[in-house]
């Protein structure tokens, strides 16, 4: 593509440009290298192949390596101390390429020279102390798709019109600290509460004023966009996650002898920044399961029918009330019985155990846990799909696996909007009332005589749609009195985790509602039944449920105690 080419001859002309003004001759000299080379590429003097997109990608390491070091001296760390950047092989390779002869490395035997640089005139500008290792070689254990610290503040803020407004439409950008931005969101929430709770008093509901009822539906209505508005400040699009994959990939393929490529979809899906920051890592591990766990090398492939490059397609899209990013793989899908031989041997799962493929599947997910026989840089502790899960779970999202042996796998991670508010059914037990997340709701109704069973005198059933769904008396285990004594009474919500479901029986069914979601503080921090809190409209607190907890938990003993 002539237009990528040259959008990366001009970065490399730019950087060029400012080592040269800053007097840092060895960062010029490798922009020049690589831009002579990109030159003769651009003159049909020289073809691209795989040695040299590495070493454009070294140097491009390099170059950010030292960008890193000079901004953190900048900030105070080790000003004055020379930057060790690797550019000495970097430009021997790229002198040989250009003159026709290899781009590969000149042998990995010889560590690679790196030549220092020196310190601007200006102290404020002195490099930083710490030599880097040698960008000439990609490492796939860190790769370029690293989130960056949670403190820096936002490079892009929302876009509004520009002042003038100008024919073309312009837009404008301001830097925001986005400290201030949480903040102002959280105050927009506390307004939403406050308006509800003064349309909910019932003071202000006993007065009788047409105008009373035209100004509160006012005040409703621009609370409400106003909370939309500041909650679409932090949605920001998936786009820079996604691309951080395809080095990824590209690394992974060339360090596992894999011929490998990524398929984006859904780049411009948003969601709140906060989740896309942890999302980083979950990806990064889902992928690199993929490429050593799933896709096959090319021999195999060929063995099987299958072309020899293998494809990883990375999409987002919003579904389900939220948002859906799929992870979906053409390889050799989950092999469930080694699985489960593995998941035995280590003690995770008792023997004999007679487990379903979705229970098999999220055997992966357990600490410790891998089927590779020998530890790599890549796979073998246990570790990464255990990371997945648990940045899941703090995401108030899940994620489910599809497999079908010799054709692929696919994992499915459901994320809600924001973390900072959640649509939710508010439900009765008693007095008291609770939360429940309704992304995680399938279903709910009323029982009918005859539907509900008892196994073993402990567990109930329903049967919903021809399947046996076992019952959760909400308020027997969280031992409170109910007035639901008999199922048939209550309301059975039918939640699911996974693969996993499971019907909460209730008193009654209040509304549903947005709520912002506050934290229950350190006290609490130690159980997982509930996920935080919420300040209802009337002022009263409504607890919110974790699904994932409810689904999994083992009922006590069937007993209830009538509410007053």
């Amino acid at each position: 593509d002539c237009g990528t080419l040259d959008s990366i001859f001009r970065a490399f002309h730019t950087v060029k440009g400012g080592a040269a003004f800053l007097h840092l001759g060895a960062i010029r000299d490798l922009a020049h290298d690589l831009e002579s080379m990109l030159d003769a590429i651009r003159k049909k003097e020289l073809r691209i192949n795989s040695d040299i997109t590495d070493l454009i990608l070294a140097g491009t390491d390099a170059l950010k390596s030292f960008s890193r070091e000079i901004t953190a001296q900048l900030r105070g760390v080790g000003a004055g101390t020379p930057i060790l950047v690797p550019t000495l092989e970097l430009r021997e390779r790229a002198k040989s390429a250009t003159k026709g002869g290899s781009a590969a490395p000149l042998g990995k035997a010889k560590a690679p020279a790196a030549a220092p640089v020196a310190a601007a005139p200006k102290a404020e500008a002195a490099p930083a102390a710490k030599a880097d290792a040698p960008a000439a070689a990609p490492a796939a254990a860190k790769p370029a798709s690293a989130t960056p610290p949670a403190k820096a503040p936002v490079k892009a803020a929302a876009a509004g019109a520009g002042a003038g407004g100008g024919e073309g439409g312009a837009t404008g950008f301001v830097k925001l600290d986005t400290g201030k931005l949480d903040s102002m969101v959280d105050l927009v929430g506390e307004l939403v509460i406050a308006q509800s709770m003064v349309v909910q008093n019932p003071d202000v509901q006993k007065i009788n004023s047409l105008q009373l009822a035209r100004c509160l539906r006012q005040l409703s209505r621009i609370t409400t966009e106003l909370q939309r508005n500041a909650m679409s400040l932090r949605m920001v699009p998936i786009r820079g996650v996604f691309h951080k994959m395809s080095r990824l990939v590209r690394d992974l393929g060339s360090s596992t002898q894999k011929q490998l490529t990524l398929i984006l979809d859904g780049e411009d899906t948003e969601l709140d920044r906060n989740i896309v920051e942890k999302l980083g890592d979950c990806l990064i591990h889902m992928i690199r399961n993929s490429c050593d766990h799933g896709i096959e090398n090319p021999t195999d492939r060929a063995a099987a029918g299958k072309p020899p490059v293998g494809v990883i397609h990375l999409s987002a899209a919003h579904q389900r009330g939220g948002i859906v990013i799929r992870v979906q793989d053409d390889g050799k899908g989950l092999n469930t019985e080694k699985i489960l031989a593995k998941a035995t041997e280590r003690g995770l799962v008792k023997p004999g155990a007679v487990l379903s493929d979705s229970e098999i599947h999220s055997l992966v997910f357990l600490p410790g846990f891998s089927t590779a026989d020998i530890i790599t840089d890549l796979s073998g502790r246990g570790v990464g799909m255990d990371v997945v899960q648990r940045n899941i779970d703090s995401l108030r999202g899940k994620v489910e696996i599809t497999s079908t042996p010799g054709k692929g796998t696919t994992f499915t991670i459901v994320l809600p909007l924001t973390l900072a508010i959640i649509e939710g059914l508010i439900v009765g037990i008693g007095t008291d009332r609770y939360i429940i997340p309704t992304l995680a709701i399938r279903e709910s109704f009323r029982p009918r005589a005859g539907t509900i069973y008892t196994v073993q005198q402990r567990q109930e059933v329903v049967n919903v749609r021809g399947k046996q769904t076992p019952i959760l008396r909400l308020g027997n285990h969280l031992g409170r009195p109910v007035r639901a004594v008999n199922p048939e009474e209550g309301i059975i919500i039918v939640v699911e985790s996974g693969d996993a479901a499971r019907g909460i029986l209730v008193d009654e069914l209040i509304g549903k509602q947005e709520v912002v979601i506050k934290s229950l503080g350190k006290t609490f921090e130690h159980q997982n039944l509930l996920a935080g809190s919420a300040v209802l409209g009337d002022g009263w607190v409504g607890l919110i449920l974790d699904v994932d907890t409810l689904v999994r938990l083992t009922p006590p003993p069937i007993k209830t105690v009538a509410a007053a």
